[in-house]
């Protein structure tokens, strides 16, 4: 199984979306780690070979999560170790961190709280890997 790692700047304590982030992350039956930087400074893990690099961006796809739980398989089936989500602080990453992502994703063009946008990515990691197990929690149509 791939780990399914979180990357986030701020500390969300207890909160509603820590519930959130929490509620959904305790279903998935995938390893899954989560590491919380400060709003600025801080060291983002080492990355081992066999990682992917997700970065939260507006400017990134905006996939539906049937096609977010395919890339996954994907990157599972070809022995993908880990995949790094890494949601930023306020204004988001510099150019260099998107230039170095595997990929940009986007919850859609509108702008979300960051809390809210940890919350938000794990319901659909949740959801994703409920899809590739035949879990009836997704309903497509």
């Amino acid at each position: 199984m791939i780990l399914l790692h979180i990357v986030a700047r701020g500390r969300i304590g207890r909160s509603p979306e820590g519930e959130l982030v929490d509620r959904y992350l305790k279903r998935i039956n995938w390893p899954t780690r989560i590491t919380e930087l400060p709003d600025t400074g801080g060291r983002i893990p080492a990355q081992d070979p066999g990682t992917r690099r997700v970065v939260l961006d507006e400017s990134g796809e905006v996939l539906g999560s049937v096609a977010f739980a395919r890339r996954l398989e994907r990157w599972r089936d070809d022995g993908v170790r880990e995949a790094r989500f890494l949601l930023g602080a306020a204004d988001g990453f510099d150019d260099a961190t998107r230039a170095g992502a595997d990929m940009l994703l986007s919850f859609g063009r509108a702008t979300w709280p960051h809390m809210l946008a940890r919350a938000m990515l794990a319901e659909q990691l949740f959801r994703a890997t409920s899809i590739l197990a035949n879990h009836p929690y997704h309903r497509e149509g």
